[in-house]
């Protein structure tokens, strides 16, 4: 029957395909592409200076009260933009549904706006005769909970990020459109930015002057619970908690993020800043974030980042990310990437460059600084090598298809992510910069590496916070001059074409190999306590979240065989209450068995038995130090995590 329904719909298509596809007889329109009126930006002075004041004393609600004057030339049309592709978003994620109770005026009087009807981003108006300037009144009323996005405003913070609270003229480079910006905060709060104030009175800062482009690059953390520690003459790590009881870095805690500047300055062998600032939220109330900016990146970390330092390695190797980003991402950024303003579209393509290098050197410089111990490095090594090992979607999705995910799920969650993939260009991107620093390693008989590589490449001047960009073509020319190889064989191989498995190459010129043992390692507990999961991906392929529930199932593994899937809910494993331990006994008990492990799980209303083939037992990465005659005893990757500064 299936055999015959199949035949039946080629032999129609095929026999569609010489007949009209639509009868004549029915009413068909023509086309016509709307005209885009919106003015291309230009590369021009921006006549006058915007002024924009934020007051953000409302944090219990999360609403932000803005008032904007915008400077205008000539009467006529204008038309102001609301930012929509954001640097370092890869994605157009402006949140434009949050800009609510907009009114503009001219010499007090209201004028009639329309938002354009394709770009919802852009707000169309006729300036009078005799106006010098415009006013507009809005406000942003940010998420008050998860599920209306990112929370910014909280009872102890606020995350201050300008291009949310603003709009712009088209028409011009937004580096041309100079504004003042000042903003009211809470009484008692104290307020960091790349930003330097002008002036400050109360809780009301005035900023120095600047271009929208820097502003937008500029963003503020504000708090009641607030630190500022001079890391370096140029870098200080901006504090703010939910309390102050998380406010307390010990020395010693400290001293590794000096150490991680002094180390990433070493490695590029420059400073694209005049001057840094780490915005570090220790808040399980605002929302988590990891983003770069040219002079500072926003940092959102669990509230015991310091008070439980000892459990392990937790985030702390996102602050190595962020700072990476100043060298590779903003300074250096692929042509693709950058844009005039904020509302043309971003091409990502070479986010394996951008996002998977930075990957791979902020691993190295958490493990050359001290935030990571060189194991807790190799533990998350590991553990990335057998993820993107999960990744069976790179059968029919090369590397290369993922860079465009941000565009295409925006991070929204996914039923079969090891199938779909998903970000992969950034853990994936880290297993092929290590191999390709390998195999510098090897070509050059030890007397070059990849930062080589990154000094040439990312360095600049001292204080250069401007952008240079590249395209494919440029990063292969300048491996090639650091240590002639195929590089673009490499990267056609590893980044453009479908795989069985995930690059592991570098693992093993590098000295390591990559093992399955019985336990997990301290990087996997810690990583599975912050996520409030429990991974036996490697295992029987699921990954459990709280109270029995399904996170997550990896795509053609023995759970999947037996027809499991994410949401389900476990009432029971082989007969006994579900807790997480008696999942585990289960699959250890099995181990070497030819039974079946027995998963009653609830789906909707109905239960169901699921009979899951695996006597593996308990499964977890790791990475086994290759040893033998011939074999060195420090490896690349040994050599490689080895701090370059006293």
């Amino acid at each position: 029957m299936r055999l015959v329904a199949i035949f039946g719909l080629v032999l129609t298509l095929g026999i569609s395909s010489t007949a009209t596809a639509m009868p004549d007889s029915l009413s068909k329109p023509s086309y016509v592409a709307p005209q885009d009126i919106i003015p291309a930006p230009q590369d021009i002075a921006y006549p006058g200076t915007m002024t924009l004041t934020v007051d953000a004393l409302d944090h219990e609600q999360g609403i932000f009260r803005v008032i904007q004057t915008i400077p205008v030339a000539k009467a006529g049309r204008l038309t102001l933009l609301y930012p929509e592709w954001l640097p370092g978003n890869h994605a157009p994620r402006g949140e434009i549904e949050k800009l609510t109770g907009l009114e503009i005026t001219a010499n007090g009087e209201k004028l009639a706006w329309v938002r354009d009807d394709v770009d919802v981003f852009a707000f169309h108006l006729d300036v009078p005769e005799n106006v010098g300037t415009i006013t507009a009144k809005f406000q942003f009323v940010s998420a008050t909970t998860g599920s209306h996005g990112r929370i910014v405003m909280a009872p102890s913070m606020l995350n201050l990020r300008w291009h949310q609270v603003s709009l712009y003229p088209a028409g011009y480079y937004v580096r041309q459109i100079p504004v003042e910006a000042t903003a009211i905060y809470p009484d008692g709060w104290q307020a960091a930015s790349a930003l330097r104030p002008k002036s400050a009175s109360g809780g009301t800062i005035s900023y120095e002057k600047t271009d929208y482009d820097t502003l937008v690059d500029s963003p503020v953390f504000a708090g009641r619970y607030f630190q500022t520690h001079q890391l370096t003459s140029r870098v200080h790590l901006n504090i703010v908690a939910d309390d102050a009881k998380f406010l307390k870095p010990k020395k010693d805690q400290i001293a590794p993020h000096i150490k991680l500047v002094k180390e990433a300055e070493a490695l590029f062998g420059s400073h694209p800043y005049d001057r840094y600032d780490f915005l570090l939220a220790l808040t399980d109330e605002m929302g988590g974030i990891g983003l770069e900016h040219h002079r500072s990146s926003e940092n959102g970390v669990n509230r015991e980042y310091f008070t439980d330092w000892d459990s392990g390695p937790g985030r702390r190797n996102l602050l190595p990310h962020e700072i990476t980003h100043a060298w590779n991402g903003k300074y250096r950024r692929p042509a693709g990437m950058w844009t005039p303003d904020f509302r043309q579209p971003m091409r990502d393509n070479l986010l394996w460059v951008y996002e998977g290098q930075t990957q791979f050197w902020g691993y190295v410089l958490g493990a050359r600084s001290g935030l990571y111990s060189k194991q807790d490095t190799l533990d998350a090594i590991a553990a990335i090598a057998a993820g993107m090992d999960q990744r069976v979607g790179r059968s029919w999705r090369p590397l290369i298809d993922t860079t465009h995910d941000p565009i295409i799920a925006a991070r929204r969650p996914k039923p079969w992510t090891s199938w779909q993939r998903a970000e992969d260009y950034y853990n994936e991107g880290l297993l092929i910069w290590l191999e390709a620093d390998q195999i510098i390693r090897r070509e050059s008989a030890g007397k070059k590496t990849l930062e080589d590589f990154a000094r040439a490449f990312f360095g600049g001047r001292n204080g250069d916070w401007g952008v240079v960009t590249y395209e494919r073509d440029d990063v292969i020319a300048a491996l090639d001059k650091v240590q002639p190889y195929d590089w673009d064989a490499f990267i056609e191989q590893r980044v453009y074409r479908t795989s069985a498995e995930a690059p592991k190459d570098g693992l093993v010129l590098g000295g390591y190999r990559l093992v399955y043992v019985d336990r997990p390692s301290a990087y996997i507990l810690a990583n599975d306590k912050r996520r409030k999961q429990v991974d036996l991906s490697h295992s029987i392929g699921l990954i459990m979240g709280s109270k029995g529930t399904i996170k997550s199932v990896i795509w053609d593994s023995p759970a999947f065989r037996a027809g499991l899937k994410s949401g389900l809910s476990i009432s029971a494993v082989n007969g006994k209450a579900y807790s997480d331990d008696a999942l585990k006994q289960a699959i250890e008990e099995n181990r070497g068995g030819e039974g079946m492990i027995d998963i009653f799980a609830k789906n909707g209303e109905a239960y169901h038995n699921f009979m899951v083939d695996h006597s593996g037992g308990l499964r977890y990465p790791a990475l086994e130090k290759i040893t033998g005659e011939g074999v060195d005893q420090e490896g690349g990757i040994d050599r490689l995590l080895q701090p370059k500064t006293r």
